[in-house]
């Protein structure tokens, strides 16, 4: 039984991540008391079923001999307590492969059910003791945030910067509208200390080239860098990222209050690069007042999806079924990799879920699974999107579907929840109240795959070690509960920290922040969909111009994922 399929089980409330908190905060509890009190004794089987709950969670292959060291025993006792599990079928062995004799283990079926009943125990215990609303489920909460009960977050306060903060920072951001109201805020409070002009806000494909030649330069001109999440592996390969772990330990950030599917896309091979500043969430809007008017199901299919569309679509009348990103590129190449997560796929061959690190060992040896039957059903729906699209679509990228759908010309339109956010604050937007949100339609009905999207606040290699800790201080204030509840109430659903999702004034400011966060504690988000590994740009490139061609241009799909898959694979040699 893996590891999805024992989460998805109908008493396992938990997430996989929860479930590593709670084991850790097991092995904290009992550690000090195995160390400090006379005459204690280390429990060989519970430090043996914590640890082997958790190499299984984090999808580490351990064997015997590493079993026993974690667990804090004697070899020989460990030994006689890992044989007897053996022959209890509590430990199954899994060989190792290649005509080896030695075994992995690994926890049964029967013995993760146990530890899930106990670890929803626990969660359900401590939230009643810490907080837990009369009437509440303790499924309302996610165990290892920083909160329990809702409270309300104060108002961002002038002196919250702190004077440890260098009035000469230099920013390159990603032009979009959650970085410019960041940078007014911080302008606002620094007043002539953080002019406007400190701030350079690029494009993307600009955003990537000149944060490349920053991490490069022995003389940075510039102190913090945004780096796209999937960007990730290229730039913490290259070294061209400070490390951040030393400088967390004084910094006023608190990792446990980030929702860990976000926090985990800051980290590369076990050391945290980067601090989420903001995440987004790729789903699906629809106009609620139209699929009311005709009578219309809300879309959980690829094929629902097509239909409502067709639906809607009134060509004649500029009136179209749904919007989406198929502009030439890096747009079409990730609608292309989200539509192939809601096909329970990704381009590369890799466990589908979540990392606590991402690790490159894991992808040294990249086995694409570009060309598969998957990705021909991907392309497939693709051309149907594009039958009730509207006519420029092979042109329509971020801004253009956003303003499509918000100028009340499209039924439907796939988007970022941090560009949906338009759809109820802007003046101009017609469609306000009239959104549904929805998740992203699945290819069939089964497990929903939200991509998780957003910037990474990185600083650097080469800035000097002293600046960096004054640095830090500066991205803390950023990604405070206050600074992100700011953003919240101003129409920024960002809420990838837990504090921030309790707050009843944000909850209340977008209909969208609840959304989000109900999809996190039902295990929806997703990092995979487009993997940091360092090849990623070169995937992403190559994508982009395969699919359109096959979606726009009449190649073949066959051929295109094939040449696709070939060219990356030549790049790489």
């Amino acid at each position: 039984m893996d590891q999805q399929t024992i989460l998805a089980a109908p008493k396992a409330e938990l997430t996989s991540h929860e479930l590593s908190r709670i084991v850790d905060f097991l092995r904290k509890l009992r550690a000090p008391f195995d160390d400090g009190l006379p005459d204690a004794k280390p429990d060989v089987f519970w430090n043996v079923v914590l640890e082997l709950v958790d190499a299984h969670l984090r999808d580490r292959p351990i064997d015997k001999s590493g079993l026993i060291t974690l667990a804090r025993v004697p070899y020989s006792t460990g030994n006689r307590m890992v044989t007897k599990m053996i022959a209890d079928n509590l430990i199954q062995t899994v060989p190792r492969g290649q005509g080896l004799k030695t075994h992995f283990l690994r926890p049964s079926e029967r013995l993760l059910t146990a530890f899930m009943d106990y670890a929803n125990h626990v969660k359900a215990h401590l939230a009643k003791t810490f907080g837990l609303r009369k009437g509440s489920e303790a499924n309302e909460y996610y165990f290892g945030g920083s909160y329990f009960a809702s409270q309300i977050i104060s108002p961002v306060q002038t002196h919250d910067i702190g004077g440890s903060v260098p009035s000469d920072i230099r920013f390159l951001l990603n032009d979009d509208n959650y970085f410019a109201s960041m940078r007014n805020m911080w302008s606002d409070f620094r007043n002539d200390l953080g002019r406007k002009s400190s701030f350079d806000l690029q494009r993307l494909p600009e955003l990537y080239t000149n944060a490349l030649a920053v991490g490069q330069s022995r003389a940075p001109a510039y102190d913090v860098v945004s780096v796209n999440m999937p960007w990730l592996g290229e730039f913490a390969e290259k070294g061209l990222l400070a490390p951040l772990d030393d400088l967390l330990t004084d910094a006023a950030i608190n990792a446990l209050d980030f929702h860990p599917s976000v926090w985990g896309t800051g980290n590369w091979n076990g050391t945290q690069y980067g601090i989420p500043l903001y995440c987004t969430i790729e789903i699906l809007a629809a106009r609620r007042d139209l699929f009311e008017e005709k009578g219309l199901t809300y879309p959980k299919t690829f094929d629902d999806t097509i239909r409502a569309a067709r639906e809607l679509h009134r060509p004649a009348s500029e009136f179209y079924g749904i919007a989406w990103n198929g502009q030439r590129g890096m747009p079409i190449a990730n609608s292309f990799m989200f539509f192939l997560a809601a096909c329970q796929k990704t381009i590369i061959d890799m466990p589908l879920h979540n990392q606590d690190s991402w690790r490159f060992d894991r992808f040294e040896r990249l086995k694409l699974q570009i060309d598969s039957d998957a990705s021909l059903e991907v392309i497939d729906y693709m051309k149907q999107l594009a039958e009730v699209s509207p006519p420029d679509i092979a042109n329509m990228d971020w801004e253009k579907r956003i303003a499509c759908f918000m100028s009340g010309q499209a039924g439907m339109a796939y988007c970022w929840t941090m560009r949906a956010a338009r759809f109820e604050h802007e003046l101009s937007s017609r469609v306000a109240r009239r959104v549904a949100y929805l998740s992203p339609p699945a290819r069939r009905l089964g497990k929903i795959a939200a991509p998780i999207g957003g910037f990474l606040m990185t600083i650097p290699a080469h800035v000097n070690p002293a600046r960096q800790k004054q640095i830090i201080n500066a991205i803390a204030w950023m990604v405070s509960p206050e600074a992100m509840k700011a953003h919240v109430k101003n129409g920024f659903p960002v809420a990838p920290r837990f504090s921030v999702c309790a707050d009843p004034e944000a909850l209340a400011s977008s209909p969208i922040v609840r959304m989000v966060d109900q999809m996190a504690r039902r295990n929806e988000l997703v990092t995979w969909s487009r993997p940091p590994v360092p090849q990623f740009n070169l995937i992403e490139r190559t994508l982009g111009r395969e699919i359109h061609d096959a979606v726009f241009h009449g190649k073949s799909p066959k051929q295109a994922i094939r040449d696709a898959e070939n060219e990356i694979l030549r790049s790489l040699a």
